[in-house]
């Protein structure tokens, strides 16, 4: 009697087992791009329970349809307060790749370009975090923070201590972390604390806390970082609001330091930068700031000098519906008629990137990328080497920039008048899902500004060759093959 009821056991975990791949082969490729779906189906078939737990668990790309319709009724407000306002009059002098890209990026994220901006950019990590408290001290009604990552640390301590004197004075000072990222920091108990002493009304930003009904995918962060001084002056970039070793223990043990690129704006796009935080409160906390924060951006003023830049946000993550900073960024690369050079910590492109970038240097294009020659993230480190290859064979030049420093840095620029810098790695994490900002800018004094920055990591590092390329073992590239592979599981 046993042995049959084994047998029948048996043959049921069988049955159950081609169950769940004939599922697997009608619901994972729907709507999935073919890499995820095939590393999705390799996943489940070769190991079907653990690989459907995982799929149920994080398959999902996208948010809850609460969610989703709140971010489409939150570019509908955008659109219908702008109206037919004319932002950009230099519009008629640019070439007819950026206004269509300027159209793509309204039509995806809302938020239009402008003329009449400044910008300023800041390498030094500590000077960047100082800058950003000496505009908190001048603030007189709203200061609007914004982080993957916020930790009270001597790095950091000045920025608090700007926040709590605005606060004294009377401001209202709001602040999003992302709950994830900022719980996993070692001081993470001793921030909280500190915001709630000083006084500032602050937020999870996707929140991981299923007993009390907010839950989502585990994995998708707000990677977004920013700051806006009553709607005259933001900041964004790669940087965190942290140490630069993150106040990890394995960092410290490594001797691992951030290098990062912030910029300092002021002029119209300001409040669109602000609309971002805007649109991430009232998400995260059902609470429109609209009437008591927002900042017309005719009510801001732009500058008339010959060097004005022209600038659009451009918002992206997963309450869109499609890949904002995946699109500008391949209608970039595919539009520049000189120069591409990317620096991205993490790169770990799709497949319609490595076209875009590998077809530039084969139309005669000079294509460059900057990449740290350590890691902080095994997997994504090697996931990032498996294409070192073929960009090297298509004549792509690498610089690694030297440990023991992480090149945290995230900017594209082509040509000698366009660029992109933001909080978004040219990667697949962050291409879906992960909430970015990038700030697309025109301007030959921005790019010749960021040419001085590249040269800097260019002088400091070293290019990688393919003959030192092909010399690596074949047990690196194994481990390289195996996390590209893995990488693809979105």
């Amino acid at each position: 009697m046993s042995g049959d009821l084994g047998w029948w056991v048996a043959a049921a975990l069988v049955l159950l087992d081609w169950v769940i791949r004939i599922i697997a082969l009608v619901i994972i490729p729907r709507d999935r791009k073919p890499t995820a779906a095939m590393s999705w189906l390799l996943a489940i078939f070769l190991i079907p329970f653990i690989g459907i737990v995982l799929f149920l668990l994080i398959g999902n790309v996208k948010l809850p349809r609460k969610r989703m319709e709140r971010q489409k009724l939150i570019n509908r407000a955008i659109e219908e307060r702008i109206g037919g306002a004319e932002l950009a009059p230099s519009r008629g002098a640019w070439p007819a790749w950026f206004a269509t890209a300027t159209e793509q990026n309204r039509v995806l994220g809302a938020l239009p370009a402008s003329d009449g901006n400044r910008a300023e950019l800041f390498g030094d990590y500590q000077s960047s975090i100082d800058r950003m408290a000496a505009d908190i001290d001048t603030a007189e009604h709203f200061v609007h923070v914004e982080f993957y990552i916020v930790a009270i640390d001597d790095t950091t301590r000045g920025f608090f201590t700007a926040m709590e004197r605005a606060v004294q004075r009377g401001v209202t000072v709001r602040l999003l972390l992302d709950h994830v990222a900022s719980r996993r920091v070692s001081v993470h108990e001793a921030t909280f604390a500190e915001l709630d002493r000083i006084g500032v009304q602050w937020h999870f930003l996707l929140p991981v806390q299923p007993t009390k009904g907010r839950y989502q995918r585990p994995d998708l962060r707000n990677h977004r970082k920013l700051v806006v001084v009553d709607g005259r002056v933001a900041y964004t970039g790669s940087q965190n609001l942290i140490s630069r070793d993150y106040d990890s223990p394995k960092n410290q043990k490594r001797g691992l330091m951030w290098q990062e690129l912030v910029v300092r704006l002021t002029g119209p796009t300001v409040a669109a930068i602000n609309a971002v935080f805007l649109s991430d409160w009232f998400s995260e906390t059902d609470e429109s700031l609209v009437d008591v924060a927002h900042v017309p951006v005719t009510d801001i003023a732009a500058d008339a000098s010959p060097d004005a830049l022209t600038c659009q946000v451009v918002p992206s993550g997963p309450a869109y519906e499609l890949e904002n900073n995946l699109r500008l960024f391949l209608a970039l690369v595919a539009s520049a008629q000189e120069r591409v050079i990317i620096t991205s910590p993490y790169f770990v492109p799709d497949e319609a990137m490595m076209y875009a970038i590998t077809s530039a240097k084969f139309r005669g294009l000079d294509v460059q990328l900057f990449v740290s020659e350590i890691g902080d993230q095994g997997s994504v480190w090697h996931a990032q080497r498996s294409y070192y290859g073929q960009l090297l064979r298509a004549g792509v030049r690498i610089f690694m920039y030297p440990g023991p420093y992480i090149l945290h840095a995230k900017h594209l620029s082509i040509d000698d008048d366009v660029a992109v810098i933001g909080s978004s790695n040219m990667d697949v994490r962050s291409f879906n899902l992960n909430f970015e900002i990038s700030l697309l800018v025109r301007g030959r004094s921005f790019v010749a500004d960021m040419r001085a920055v590249e040269e800097g990591y260019r002088a400091v590092g070293r290019e990688l060759t393919l003959e030192e390329w092909e010399r690596e073992p074949a047990s690196a590239t194994f481990l390289d093959g195996v996390a590209r592979l893995t990488s693809a599981l979105q």
